[in-house]
């Protein structure tokens, strides 16, 4: 197939024209909240298109690759068609595992996986890596979504279609201001124009409707629960977040901003596993300052064992706040977020270690 698409471009089509949907998909980037939305969108037009059944795995160099193999050839017994969703944090698959990522591209190429699509999530790939031939290959046999990040230039405008799709619009001059205000943080607009669709009906919001609004800062806040959780003040963590909820805090929210630490955190413990330069990996995932100290305190703090687990029971809450059930899970989300922040907050390195 080989070709590249933006994300709203390829969602638009799926969504249109659902049996439309290809044998391969590879999603890049580093912008979390985008990629998020980007896999669970391919996730839904593969449902829609019939494929019942997921097989979800995180590799690593290190990783029994034979398993992503294994995952297109094991039928089920009642016939359903199969997402594999193959995850690699790292980006570097290692020599095994790049091997079997130009098999597999082989294989979507020659038409041997009739009932199955494979969906592999990358970080955004250096010049290098993309020219591995295990990359070159994905990128001649799928369709890749390339996600590109949100600067503060580009993200008025992100924040006007973000608006626009709750039909709400801003003037241009408070569209700046709200860009300011969060700082270029992009999942920081994101909650902001999640709260104005709360508070305000569909139209033109005010620019002083506005202001009260993103002025209005719970007093038990997102970013707060996250630094409580990674500090390892357990307690602390359970109070504010016991805070959120009873200030009617919109858990999807809650959960993006918990989810896409545990998410960035899983990465870099990986690449420390693997050796890999953390001072490089830190300024590659935007960590500086006094969070960068804190991150590092939580890596040595937390088992590398715990993310791919936390990474998990993150997905298994977002499923929950969509109203299905988890098997092992508890029917509440905000009972299962509240152990998804003690599993990191109490967390504590092996004798060992």
């Amino acid at each position: 197939m080989g070709r590249r698409l933006e994300s709203d471009s390829l969602l638009s089509q799926l969504q249109k024209m659902p049996s439309a949907i290809e044998g391969l998909y590879i999603v890049s980037g580093d912008e979390q909240l985008l990629v998020i939305e980007t896999i669970d969108g391919l996730r839904a037009a593969a449902l829609r298109a019939g494929y019942g059944e997921r097989v979800s795995l995180i590799m690593d160099a290190r990783s029994d690759w034979s398993a992503v193999i294994g995952a297109t050839q094991n039928v089920s017994l009642f016939g359903d068609r199969r997402l594999v969703d193959v995850a690699l944090p790292t980006g570097k698959p290692g020599r095994i595992g790049g091997e079997t990522l130009a098999k597999l591209c082989a294989m979507v190429e020659s038409g041997a996986l009739v009932d199955t699509l494979v969906l592999v999530s990358l970080p955004r790939l250096d010049k290098a890596t993309r020219s591995a031939k295990w990359a070159m290959g994905l990128a001649q046999a799928g369709t890749w979504v390339d996600i590109n990040n949100v600067g503060r230039a580009e993200l008025p405008r992100w924040i006007g279609q973000r608006l626009a799709r709750q039909e709400q619009q801003l003037d241009t001059a408070t569209l700046e201001w709200m860009a300011d205000k969060v700082e270029g943080n992009l999942l920081a607009a994101f909650q902001e124009v999640q709260k104005l669709a709360l508070l305000y009906p569909e139209g033109k919001i005010s620019a002083s409707d506005v202001e009260r609004a993103v002025l209005n800062v719970a007093r038990y806040d997102v970013f707060g629960l996250r630094d409580s959780m990674l500090a390892g003040n357990a307690a602390r963590a359970m109070t504010m977040l016991a805070g959120l909820r009873a200030e009617g805090e919109a858990l999807p929210l809650v959960l993006w901003a918990v989810g896409e630490e545990v998410r960035v955190l899983a990465r870099l413990s990986a690449a420390q596993a693997a050796g890999q330069d953390m001072p490089t990996e830190m300024r590659r995932h935007r960590i500086f300052g006094p969070r960068e100290h804190l991150v590092r305190k939580t890596l040595d703090r937390v088992p590398a064992r715990t993310w791919p687990a936390a990474v998990q029971h993150a997905h298994d809450i977002d499923r929950l706040i969509k109203g299905l059930k988890v098997p092992g899970r508890l029917d509440d989300p905000w009972e299962e977020l509240g152990r998804l922040a003690m599993r990191i907050a109490i967390s504590r390195p092996s004798p060992t270690r």
